[in-house]
């Protein structure tokens, strides 16, 4: 009775905008395995049609997976901090894992076709993405989940890891907006001004992909729907302000 007393309640908006954010983004994974699918011949690994592995496996892992586990701490209000750190986690690990496979496709297919690599805009902030994220994943691990962290430096670097958690997010979708202008134009070429079938389903796409970013960035910066701190957090704050005489942190 007393643990379900301490249970904070849950914003009364907070879980239809999740399921929102939900729904477009398994609507943005149909629609991009059904262009690839209608348009583009299928998913192939020894094919021509390797690299319609990329599409897919990026946006499944650096659109999707990366926004639900940027919204871990806003769903998981009341779960012990360390289980929702630890599926923050592995949701980012299942995330880099799919984006390793798209990338491993997209120069395995360039490799066998002799085109070059590296030299659209698209593939520069691809790159950039990828080893960001890396980096994100690595620093988080160091400073939030493994042991040796000091309670000072997670403190400090809270701010800087949500804010560039957000930041990656953000970069993904827009490079897989590039992406996908991309690929319009290396097929359609001028046909993509005439309304070509293919075209309006990807402008739908696009336009998905950027209705979920903002529902994820909506529900994140919502102040009143952060992850409230739990007893063992409010005592280890206190204890903190006490040696230290400063704020406690803010929950996540």
């Amino acid at each position: 009775m007393e643990s379900q007393a301490s249970m904070a309640p849950t914003p009364r908006a907070l879980p239809y905008y999740v399921a929102f954010s939900q729904l477009l983004g398994l609507t943005v994974v149909a629609m991009t395995g059904a262009w690839l699918g209608q348009y583009r011949g299928g998913i192939a690994w020894e094919s021509a049609l390797q690299f319609n592995v990329h599409p897919l496996c990026m946006v499944i892992g650096l659109v999707f997976l990366q926004g639900d586990a940027l919204l871990v701490y806003r769903v998981f209000r009341n779960e012990a901090k360390r289980t929702t750190k630890i599926l923050h986690g592995l949701l980012h690990v299942f995330a880099f894992i799919i984006a390793l496979v798209g990338l491993v496709a997209v120069f395995d297919y360039h490799r066998k076709k002799g085109y070059p690599d590296l030299y659209s805009l698209h593939s520069w902030c691809g790159i950039l993405v990828f080893v960001l994220y890396l980096v994100q994943w690595l620093v988080g691990f160091s400073f939030f989940l493994f042991p040796g962290a000091s309670f000072s430096l997670r403190i400090r670097y809270r701010p800087q890891h949500v804010f560039f958690g957000a930041a990656i997010f953000l970069l993904s979708v827009g490079t897989a907006l590039l992406g996908l202008k991309e690929a319009l134009l290396f097929k359609l070429g001028t046909e993509y001004s005439m309304f070509e079938p293919e075209g309006v389903l990807a402008n739908v796409l696009g336009l998905l992909l950027a209705g979920f970013a903002v529902a994820v960035l909506y529900i994140l910066t919502r102040s009143d729907w952060k992850r409230p701190p739990q007893a063992e957090e409010q005592a280890l704050s206190m204890d903190f302000k006490t040696l230290t005489e400063g704020d406690s942190p803010s929950s996540q």
